[in-house]
């Protein structure tokens, strides 16, 4: 299990989460509203400095990884107003696993 940071102009959130239903992953969390800086210069939601960021993290299982990023970087250059994207992933050291008891049938 790996963890996908996503950083992104927040007016694409849709499209991303698209890619990641598609690819099957189910466990993300989205921070929409975010002041960033990135190439296209600073996004603090003002008329100086207008637009903002979203990130998304995503738990991402390491068979995934490879067709995820094959999708975010078809999205990432299909249009150069897209370029701004950034996608990382980064080790999980450790994880709280939620567990499931079942009550036997008897």
């Amino acid at each position: 299990m790996k963890l996908l940071h996503l950083t992104f102009h927040f007016e694409y959130r849709e499209a991303i989460e698209k890619i990641l239903d598609e690819q099957g992953v189910q466990n993300y969390v989205v921070y929409p509203m975010m002041e960033g800086k990135d190439i296209d210069g600073k996004h603090f939601g003002s008329k100086i400095h207008p637009g903002n960021v979203s990130v998304i993290e995503a738990q991402v299982e390491e068979d995934q990884i490879e067709q995820l990023f094959e999708k975010l970087s078809e999205f990432k250059h299909a249009k150069r107003s897209r370029y701004h994207l950034e996608a990382l992933i980064l080790p999980i050291e450790r994880k709280i696993e939620r567990e499931i008891k079942l009550e036997r049938e008897e």
